[in-house]
């Protein structure tokens, strides 16, 4: 196959659509073949209703044989175009009982619909698919959110508006310059970033996305300056006789650059570092850091809640040794912008901007560790001692948050207490607290489902304001070094993170038995006639849950589908959303869950996997073992337990020594250790998250002390479990409803 030079590409005319113009735009790629003698656009090859791509894509052209293109240029020679009235209109409306056929300008002329999936379907100007066209609320022009030209917000040929976020719109010509740029991979809302649905619609109104990247990735070093790194030393006193800029590896002019934004850096020497892998921070990072203000969050509770008395205030003061930031806005405007500079010295310009965003799931994703790390600075010295009773963890919690002296920025400590004996209370673990807490909230009624949880719609809860004070619990335990929940579903993590408006929910996030069977018959209805009898049986729930809407095509049983669900996972349950998600505003979590969705998606809606005998053995700090032969049994302990010859777990040997069956996103704090001693069983101070084994003269002993002792305790912390699993949703109420 030879393609000619490009100064003679023009001289053939297209063998379909018989014009010169080369503009990939509209007609897609010209290419002229001399080998054939003849032109063809890639567009008006695409959408030729009588051929199919037979060959593979190296063959003839683009995988269309040549004999086949030939027959469909003899084809299509027979037909006349409605358009220009000429010979040669190769493409038909796809709709059975239309008989329009034109050519490929033609229809675009005619404002036609060419859909570029499947089976490349054409619609004629009479039966092209249109936007639904909602209320107009907007009482003037809105800007293009591509080229910023005015708009006027009414869905028509070339004015196109997001599927996923209703105030943005765009020119038909401008979607299609961006989607060829940026390719598959890259062509997203330009406001919410989402990829599925938007594409989905483009595709559906007739814009071509071609499968291929980002064409600022095939530009060659484009991204070379993302490469460099700060260099040079910017304390105010450098001792460095050859000057900022020098910067010798491996001495004690080595240049360390800011672990914050890597835009500032210092000689070791200079900031008296001892070596490289000391953390080091810049002036403005540390202000940012330790002095920012915290302003008292107001809540809002819902209606009927008369009895709330949670405080959320997070003042914190200043030290007297760094100036005091004026508000709360500039310290964030300048946290951002110190992140910028980290990933780039100079300017993002739009293209650089999706590409970021893209990438953001590899080299530029941030630790989660490191997330909860940096909101853990608000935590003040300041300690608030949590009184709980471990025959009810749930209802102590609860009083303990609503109390008006608790505050979430104080550091934690927690006193277990037996009832009302005197004499009884002991130290307590703040994780085991914490984990605890996540266990009876994953099994609570504000929640549903069965693994996967979504709120619930509980009167009672709503009533007392629990949403609130449970979203306030999930985002304390992560803080505070708590275990992560890891039982949100995917839809309601995604409500929180990207808003309820950009989430479509599954046949999987439903509960109910009974909406689930509606949803079924409906979906499953193979004629009109039964979708409508489907719809006449269940009127009553259709019509309270404002789903009813009038049929007149079997495929609209798919919006009413949607409808259903849409009502029923999130509008159903709208109130309790945006308390819980107030309750998540608690330290500042819910704005880095929707600044790093990707970070917090593992911990929130997934369980930590499964430990391993090195990374469980990893965790342990060897202490004083009486002889080398205990810390032999302790290691064949695990790795008989990794193969599956013990009853026992790692996670039980976690949960036995600190009260947690897995490691906290920030790790243990204090770290955990083990030692030997000459007892018979294993003991565990879990305040100390401490460990001693006991010391035996063979491993088939030390095994079987190792199991009895853990297994016990886990059976008794499920029989308390059992026994007094609270029953009332608040502190004070009287009401006899499991939590």
């Amino acid at each position: 196959m030879n393609e000619n030079k490009p100064d003679n590409s023009q001289s053939l005319a297209c063998v379909f659509c018989r014009k010169n113009d080369d503009c990939p735009n509209k007609y897609g790629e010209k290419k002229t073949y001399e080998k054939w003698n003849f032109s063809v656009h890639y567009y008006c090859l695409l959408m030729s209703s009588g051929i199919w791509q037979r060959g593979k894509e190296e063959e003839g052209v683009y995988g269309f044989l040549i004999e086949d293109i030939r027959k469909e240029v003899q084809r299509a020679s027979k037909l006349k175009c409605t358009v220009c009235k000429k010979n040669g209109a190769s493409i038909g409306c796809v709709v059975p009982t239309c008989k329009r056929s034109y050519h490929l300008p033609c229809g675009l002329q005619k404002e036609c619909i060419f859909q570029f999936t499947d089976n490349f379907a054409s619609f004629c100007w009479k039966h092209r698919p249109v936007q639904a066209i909602t209320s107009n609320k907007y009482s003037s022009s809105l800007p293009c959110t591509i080229c910023l030209e005015f708009v006027e917000p009414i869905p028509t040929y070339n004015i196109l508006q997001s599927p996923c976020c209703k105030n943005a719109w765009f020119h038909r010509d401008c979607l299609q310059v961006q989607a060829i740029n940026a390719g598959v991979f890259f062509f997203r809302c330009t406001l919410c970033n989402n990829t599925d649905i938007f594409q989905k619609e483009m595709l559906r109104m007739g814009i071509h996305i071609p499968e291929k990247d980002a064409s600022w990735e095939l530009e060659e070093n484009a991204y070379q300056e993302l490469l460099q790194s700060h260099d040079r030393c910017d304390i105010r006193r450098c001792h460095c006789k050859k000057g900022r800029d020098y910067n010798e590896p491996n001495s004690k002019w080595e240049v360390k650059r800011c672990q914050s934004c890597g835009s500032s850096g210092t000689h070791l020497a200079c900031s008296s570092l001892q070596s490289w892998e000391q953390n080091w921070e810049c002036l403005d990072c540390r202000r940012i850091t330790y002095t920012s203000d915290f302003q008292k969050a107001p809540k809002h509770p819902l209606a009927n809640s008369t009895n709330v008395t949670v405080t959320d205030c997070l003042l914190e003061e200043s030290s007297s040794k760094l100036p005091r930031q004026s508000t709360v806005a500039q310290h964030k405007e300048l946290l951002r912008l110190k992140q910028e500079i980290q990933l780039s010295s100079t300017a993002c310009t739009f293209r650089r901007e999706s590409c970021l965003t893209q990438r953001q799931g590899s080299k530029f994703r941030r630790d989660i560790s490191t997330i909860l790390i940096e909101l853990g600075f608000q935590i003040k010295k300041k300690t608030k001692t949590l009184y709980i009773n471990k025959a009810n963890v749930w209802r102590s919690a609860l009083e303990q948050f609503q109390s008006q002296k608790f505050n979430p920025s104080y550091a934690i400590d927690v006193v277990y207490i037996n009832g009302n004996e005197a004499g009884s209370q002991h130290l307590g673990s703040k994780q085991e607290f914490l984990s605890h807490l996540m266990h009876h909230l994953e099994n609570s009624s504000v929640f549903e489902g069965s693994l996967a949880k979504n709120l619930s719609l509980n009167s009672q809860a709503v009533k007392e304001n629990l949403y609130y004070e449970v979203g306030k619990m999930l985002a304390i335990s992560l803080v505070h070094g708590g275990p992560s929940p890891g039982f949100l579903s995917e839809t309601l993590f995604k409500c929180l993170a990207y808003g309820p408006e950009n989430v479509l929910p599954t046949l999987d996030d439903v509960s109910d038995i009974d909406v689930a069977q509606i949803i079924i018959k409906i979906d499953s209805a193979t004629d009109l006639n039964i979708l409508n009898s489907v719809i006449k049986q269940h009127y009553n729930y259709l019509e309270v849950s404002g789903c009813l809407r009038l049929t007149t095509s079997l495929s609209d049983k798919f919006m009413l589908v949607k409808d259903i669900l849409f009502y029923h996972v999130i509008n159903r349950v709208k109130a309790p959303f945006e308390s819980f998600k107030q309750g998540l505003e608690t330290l500042g979590v819910l704005e880095k869950i929707q600044t790093y969705p990707e970070a917090f998606y593992k911990i929130l809606c997934h369980k930590p996997e499964n430990l391993s005998a090195k990374s469980l053995s990893d965790l342990f700090t060897i202490h004083t073992l009486a002889d080398v032969q205990t810390l032999r049994f302790w290691n064949s302990y695990l790795k008989a337990i990794e193969d599956g010859k013990c009853t026992t777990t790692m996670e039980d040997i976690l949960f036995f020594a600190t009260g947690c069956s897995s490691v906290p996103p920030t790790g243990f704090k204090p770290s955990l250790s083990v030692e030997c001693l000459h007892v018979d069983f294993p003991v565990a101070d879990k305040y100390r998250n401490h460990l001693v084994l006991p010391a035996t003269n063979t491993y088939e002993e030390f095994q079987a002390n190792m199991d009895f002792a853990i297994r016990d305790t886990l059976r008794l912390e499920k029989e308390d479990r059992s026994h007094t699993r609270p029953r009332t949703l608040n502190a004070s109420s009287n009401e006899e409803m499991l939590i």
